[in-house]
Formats: structure tokens, C-alpha cells, sequence
């Protein structure tokens, strides 16, 4: 599929996506979100670890508030109530969704702003590197919205209510020294630096247990919301499907005869 907003490229078993519109510092229409969702589909079966990363001056500058079908907000019927949340519905939240489930794990590697719903988008990685320049905001309040993508959720269960509440109503940036210090995200490196250290965690995530590192950031999400119980339970049962794959067979003779394991995702 040719992407006008995004662009796709698959390097060795890593999929790379990125916001790709100069024009309005990568901003997420409902267009750019229909190709987000198309190639992360692609990165599914192709694939062994994805990144999303923005080119350019910044990550994701929030959606695309333009009078055109690219717009944040969804057009309504002449005389109908608008509804600034039907867009969420019928595009940004699947496609949150569809990351949140994805086979294997997500890098996002954040350049520049990842601002309104890419402050989602670059949070939503099972690990978040950062460049020097980048930083997140919350700029709903800007506008009169409310904090959209999973922020509430994302911000509240990664930094805590109280730090959750300044982003959300203060609406000020977090650059990306005081995102590391809150826990927001795992690495802050040099600009010139944030792709090649991704792809070097991607490289290293593409050679693991595919199935296993699958079902790990799986009950970590579960883990989120379920109790102690349900977790141990969850664990048991993804602990029974990890055991009877090839890669678990692998891991244990490469250990055995102290050699480094050459898993195959299988």
C-alpha cells in the first residue's frame, strides 16, 4: 500500500513506521490514523518487533483540527449536534487498541513533540525512548477537551494520579530529562542517537521468544487492572503455552550447553 501520511519500511524483523507529513509537523487526522492502522496490520505478520518514530522536527504534533477529512473531529449532519468524540470512536481508539494488542512488542522512539493524541501514541510503547529534544503535552485543555488516545489511562497507571492531574489540567510540556526522572519513559539519549538505539533494543527484541515476549507485555497490560490473584492465574496458564514452544526448547539446550540461544518466534 503507497501511505501518504506515514511511512513503512521493514528492516530485517523489525517494522519501522513513521508519521511522515511535514506540512503539519505529523499531525494524526483520521487519514494518518487509517495508515497507522493499516501498517501496524502489515508489522503484524511481517515483523518481530515494530517502532513508530516521527520524521522530521517532531513525533506527532496531536490530531489534525484542519476543516478537511483529515480533521481530529468527526464532520456531523447540518444541524446536528457535533460530536468531538465519533472520531475516537471509528478511528483513534482501534487503532490505539490494535497497538495495545499487537504480537510483539512496540518501540516508540519520540523526536520532538509528541503532543494531544501523539502524546498517547509515543506513551503507548511496551518501552519508550526519548530524543533530547523531544517532550510530551497534554494540550486538550487548550482547546476545551478533555485528554483523549488512553492519556488518562496511560499517564495515571505510569506517573501517578498526582503527576497524571498536572499534566492533564496544567497542559505545560514535560521535556524529556523531567519524562525520564518521572518514570514517563525507559531512555533519553542524543538526538542524532534515538533511531540507532532503537533499533538496536528492536534487533534484540526480534531475536527473543517471539510467543513469550507476546504473552509478556500481555499480562503486563492485564496486570494493570486485574488483582494479585487473576495475575498468578494469567502467569500459569501463559507459562503452560510458552513451554511447549520451539523457542523455550532452544533457550533451555542453549543454556545447557552454554551457547547464546537462536530463537526462531516459534
Amino acid at each position: 500500500m503507497a501511505y501518504e501520511k506515514i511511512s513503512y519500511e521493514l528492516d530485517g524483523s523489525t517494522a519501522i513506521i513513521s508519521f511522515d507529513d511535514p506540512a503539519t509537523m505529523n499531525a494524526c487526522g483520521i487519514d494518518t490514523a487509517q495508515e497507522l492502522l493499516h501498517a501496524f496490520e502489515t508489522a503484524r505478520t511481517e515483523a518481530r518487533c515494530t517502532i513508530l518514530t516521527g520524521k522530521g522536527r517532531g513525533f506527532c504534533s496531536g490530531a489534525n483540527l484542519g476543516a478537511n477529512p483529515g480533521s481530529g473531529t468527526a464532520l456531523s449532519h447540518p444541524g446536528s449536534q457535533p460530536d468531538a468524540g465519533r472520531a475516537l470512536e471509528t478511528h483513534y481508539n482501534p487503532l490505539i487498541l490494535a497497538i495495545q494488542d499487537h504480537p510483539h512488542p512496540v518501540i516508540t522512539a519520540v523526536n520532538g513533540a509528541a503532543a494531544g493524541v501523539g502524546c498517547a501514541l509515543g506513551l503507548i510503547g511496551d518501552l519508550v525512548i526519548c530524543g533530547k529534544s523531544g517532550y510530551f503535552l497534554q494540550a486538550f485543555r487548550r482547546i476545551g477537551l478533555v485528554p483523549d488516545g488512553g492519556s488518562t489511562y496511560l499517564l495515571a497507571r505510569t506517573i501517578g494520579r498526582a503527576r497524571a492531574m498536572e499534566m492533564t489540567l496544567l497542559g505545560e510540556k514535560v521535556p524529556a530529562e523531567q519524562a525520564m526522572s518521572w518514570g514517563l519513559v525507559n531512555r533519553v539519549v542524543e538526538d542524532d542517537a534515538l533511531m540507532a538505539t532503537a533499533k538496536q533494543i528492536a534487533g534484540q527484541l526480534a531475536e527473543g521468544p517471539t510467543l513469550a515476549l507476546a504473552m509478556t507485555r500481555k499480562l503486563v497490560w492485564a496486570a494493570c487492572d486485574g488483582d494479585f490473584d487473576g495475575a498468578l492465574r494469567a502467569e500459569r496458564l501463559a507459562q503452560r503455552t510458552a513451554g511447549r514452544t520451539d523457542d523455550f526448547k532452544e533457550g533451555v539446550t542453549a543454556f545447557l550447553k552454554k551457547r547464546k540461544a537462536e530463537f526462531k518466534g516459534k
